[in-house]
């Protein structure tokens, strides 16, 4: 599929117009960034795998009848995906304290929760992605309270989902980021799931083990980022065949 002209660049994926009206093609990149970007690195194959497990998640996700943007994979790095207007919002979900919640509350990491907690961030890198709670979304018209209710009624849907699907392969999902955007239609507006899921997005720890096997290895210099991508992608059945055939050879994690 020939590449259109370029209309975003992020931290993790370019986006270029798509074939046709209404479309957009997403080509995911080998960058790694955390801590809003303080930290930057490249993770060679990283954008290969992460397209690979996003198609599986968003696949399974559609036939459970959730909308998403996703359309098809076209190639190794890109996805067809449906235009959207992203709601200025990061949706995380969290089923285990982590990361942020356990240093901005004192929770001892790995802590379970008593139940599924969906927390709002304002989707601004300049800010660092601050967290708001619903009455800041609703007063400054971030998103409508319908949209609101959606969309965390979808986010917990999607949790019960893909917490069962890596349940199966023996993956713990500790907490993980969403986002939204709106579809213009002639029927009106449709609120879709967007972005990606993948180890980018998501904390993923091993069942038994409680190894890491997620971005927070390039995050906490614990070395083994492509091995843990890779594992990942392996349980889901989706490792792309060079990578498999040649056990990630040249494939490898560069920090900057």
């Amino acid at each position: 599929m020939s590449r259109r002209r370029q209309i975003y660049e992020g931290k993790a994926k370019i986006l270029y117009e798509g074939p046709e009206p209404g479309t957009i093609i997403q080509y995911f990149k080998d960058d790694a960034t955390a801590f809003n970007a303080q930290k930057k690195g490249s993770i060679s194959g990283k954008g290969v795998i992460n397209n690979r497990i996003s198609e599986h998640i968003y696949g399974i996700l559609e036939g459970m009848g959730i909308p998403t943007h996703f359309i098809k994979r076209v190639n190794m790095r890109e996805q067809l995906v449906k235009k959207v207007d992203i709601v200025p919002l990061e949706i995380i979900v969290r089923n285990v304290a982590a990361g942020s919640m356990s240093k901005r509350l004192g929770i001892e990491e790995g802590t379970p929760l008593s139940r599924a907690i969906v927390e709002f961030c304002l989707k601004d890198d300049a800010l660092g992605d601050p967290l708001i709670a619903e009455e800041h979304v609703l007063a400054f018209g971030w998103a409508s309270e319908e949209e609101l209710d959606e969309i965390t009624a979808t986010a917990l849907r999607v949790n019960d989902i893909m917490s069962g699907i890596f349940a199966a392969i023996g993956i713990k999902l500790i907490d993980f980021k969403l986002e939204f955007g709106r579809h213009y239609t002639d029927d009106g507006i449709e609120l879709l799931l967007a972005d990606e899921i993948s180890p980018d997005s998501c904390r993923f720890w091993d069942i038994k083990t409680m190894e890491k096997l997620d971005k927070d290895r390039f995050r906490r210099d614990l070395g083994g980022e492509v091995e843990a991508y890779q594992e990942v992608a392996r349980r889901l059945g989706v490792l792309p065949e060079e990578a498999e055939g040649n056990n990630g050879a040249g494939i490898k994690a560069v920090g900057k």
